[in-house]
């Protein structure tokens, strides 16, 4: 059950938009742990008004193909979860997180839809192994680690330019992400 509701979320948002009280004054008045939360709610209530700051009650299933395009936007632009939400047009910017985690811990496998429930009893029950196993060629199975190989270089090199002068990176990924956003405009 979500901590929230929609018109806790609703009230507070319209509280702020009157703009006679800041993000944090709101999160002392109403016991919200962090500012940043109400931000949050207001930036999806400018993007897709009360719809953005209600909870979905059927799961929307999301295709691997749409979950890596959301990761790599997300890593080519450096924008933030809320910001790639925003794009893709997503009220739930915890779920890009997610899918982050799963694919750092489990690749592009841990994306896949799961099958939920118990599995159907077959009528033959010798015969069959419950798990299927995908069978890749060797060449197959090289490119796959030459591209993990590279996605790794690429997140190693840019951790330390990072680490190096952050400021530079930030403003240099800062300046990428508006010059795309603005190309997506002009369309």
């Amino acid at each position: 059950m979500a901590k929230y509701g929609g018109k806790f979320k609703l009230k507070i948002v319209k509280e702020y938009l009157e703009g006679t009280i800041s993000y944090i004054s709101l999160a002392k008045k109403y016991g919200i742990p962090a500012e940043s939360q109400i931000r949050r709610w207001v930036r999806a209530y400018k993007e897709f008004g009360e719809d953005g700051l209600r909870r979905k009650h059927s799961k929307k299933v999301y295709s691997v193909q749409f979950k890596l395009n959301v990761l790599n936007f997300m890593k080519q632009t450096g924008a933030s979860y809320q910001d790639t939400a925003i794009v893709f047009e997503m009220n739930n910017p915890s779920l890009i997180n997610n899918w982050y985690k799963t694919f750092l811990e489990k690749g592009i496998e841990g994306l896949q839809e799961k099958a939920k429930g118990r599995p159907s009893m077959s009528k033959n029950h010798k015969g069959k192994s419950l798990k299927k196993e995908i069978e890749l060629s060797r060449e197959e199975l090289l490119e796959r680690e030459n591209e993990l190989l590279r996605l790794e270089n690429s997140y190693l090199k840019k951790l330390n330019a990072f680490q190096e002068n952050p400021n530079a990176f930030l403003e240099k990924h800062k300046q990428r992400w508006h010059l795309n956003s603005k190309k997506k405009d002009s369309d």
